[in-house]
């Protein structure tokens, strides 16, 4: 098996030893994003911003792999507070249409930068 390093500046550099995407054939593996602006760095604020930044993070990844959104199979959201779930369903459809990926959500006790959500994703191309 071949794995490469999926790169691009439209999205945060990774903040740690990994990458933002693995593509192994014709699966593309992205690392969670949170709601970091890719041209200042900063956390954007409140929940509804750092939604829209993780999608539009995972978008920019998404297309440097060859893929899109639509190809994502599958999503992994953790929140801070899980009461910020019924939002982010909702801005979640501004991104995807049916049939949606398969998704898990989780409440953890803390993300990087004190960001209130991150979204990981598996796409096929």
């Amino acid at each position: 098996m071949t794995k490469q390093a999926i790169q691009t500046a439209t999205a945060p550099a990774a903040i740690g030893p990994y990458s933002q995407a693995i593509r192994a054939g014709d699966t593309v593996y992205l690392s969670g994003q949170i709601g970091l602006d890719p041209s200042s760095g900063t956390l954007r604020e409140g929940i509804d911003e750092q939604t829209r930044q993780v999608f539009s993070n995972l978008k920019a990844v998404a297309e440097a792999s060859g893929g899109s959104l639509d190809r994502i199979v599958k999503l992994t959201v953790l929140l801070a507070d899980l009461g910020d779930f019924t939002k982010v369903n909702e801005i979640m459809t501004a991104y995807f249409k049916p049939p949606y990926p398969a998704r898990a959500t989780y409440q953890v006790a803390g993300l990087p930068r004190g960001a209130r959500i991150e979204v990981e994703a598996i796409l096929v191309l």
